[in-house]
């Protein structure tokens, strides 16, 4: 009864605040020169699709579960031939993924694009996807994990806001489902809260508030697609990373390579969700998460936290890759800015 307490007092300040913030107006100009495309709010009676861009689904009962709480929201649910196809650890060969994607973004019927899982793959067919027909065919692309190379490719190329949020084999419990609601359904600015399930509380790097567009997602995905060109230019982004199953020496490394890049010296700000299992194999031999993530980002002297509710978890937050937002420091908050459905 007491996470039920929790859980309905969360739903009233996601709704409180929500309603509170002002409707603030910004620039549809990002700094790459394109007009900001927001696709349309999601809506009881459309039609989805559900497709593996990545991993191959090896337990079908989890597609029929997925696709029940899809149709709990009132959409039509479409199912990719990914779903059923299998090449070595792949939903099919990277040309099926890849048009299988863009097959869903042409079609007029669908509008909104979930990802079954995530695994590896993604970026396999990033150079296979068709950006001039999906900037034409603005609609709801949500997922994250190996994702995150779709939604970085995606938003960086078209200015589409993609979501960085549950897959279909991840939780999708009441908290999880009411953030997503708010966020593809709802055309409003929105403040996601600190953890209001007493867990893993904010820690605050630096303080302070900064804004800027967000951009991340998964770090190993984000940091092995340096030096491509589906990255995008980060000057004043807020920057949110997770992970999961990584210890403290391969964190410390690719913060490194963002470091060595040029990421984190020219970002507004910065959130590191979850790293779930982080944990150091020989831990008296080692640095902590905590350790690492303090002398790679206190050094920036940018308003930085960790703890949000991003990443491997079972309460999930729906972020919005290229939308205006605004993050405290000091009380683990982001708020979006702009509405970022239409």
């Amino acid at each position: 009864m007491s996470s039920r307490r929790n859980f309905l007092k969360a739903s009233g300040i996601l709704t409180a605040a929500a309603v509170m913030q002002p409707s603030i107006t910004f620039s549809q100009i990002p700094e790459n020169g394109l007009l900001k495309i927001k696709p349309k709010a999601l809506k009881s009676g459309d039609t989805v699709a559900i497709t593996s861009p990545a991993g191959a689904v090896w337990d079908s009962n989890q597609i029929e579960i997925f696709a029940t709480i899809l149709k709990s929201f009132g959409f039509n649910v479409v199912y990719g031939k990914t779903l059923k196809e299998k090449f070595g650890y792949f939903a099919g060969s990277d040309e099926l993924r890849a048009n299988e994607l863009n097959d869903f973004f042409a079609d007029k019927n669908i509008k909104g694009i979930f990802c079954m899982k995530g695994g590896w793959g993604c970026a396999r067919i990033l150079d296979k996807l068709d950006y001039k027909l999906i900037k034409e065919n603005p609609k709801v692309l949500i997922g994250f994990s190996d994702i995150t190379a779709l939604l970085l490719a995606i938003t960086s190329k078209t200015n589409l806001i993609t979501f960085h949020g549950p897959v279909g084999n991840s939780g999708w419990n009441e908290f999880t489902k009411s953030v997503f609601t708010n966020v593809t359904m709802a055309q409003k600015s929105f403040i996601f809260p600190e953890n209001p399930f007493g867990e893993d509380k904010i820690v605050t790097i630096t303080s302070g508030k900064a804004s800027g567009e967000l951009f991340g997602g998964n770090l190993t995905v984000l940091s092995s697609l340096i030096g491509s060109s589906y990255l995008p230019h980060w000057k004043n982004k807020i920057l949110f990373l997770e992970e999961a199953k990584e210890e403290p020496y391969s964190i410390d490394r690719m913060l490194t390579q963002l470091k060595l890049s040029g990421v984190l010296d020219v970002i507004s700000g910065f959130v590191f969700g979850k790293c779930a299992k982080c944990l150091a194999e020989e831990p008296l031999k080692a640095f902590t998460f905590h350790e690492v993530i303090m002398q790679h980002i206190q050094p920036l002297k940018i308003p930085a936290f960790y703890g949000a509710m991003i990443g491997h978890i079972e309460n999930k937050l729906t972020v919005p890759l290229g939308i205006h937002a605004t993050i405290d420091a000091d009380k683990g908050i982001i708020l979006l800015n702009e509405s970022s459905v239409v």
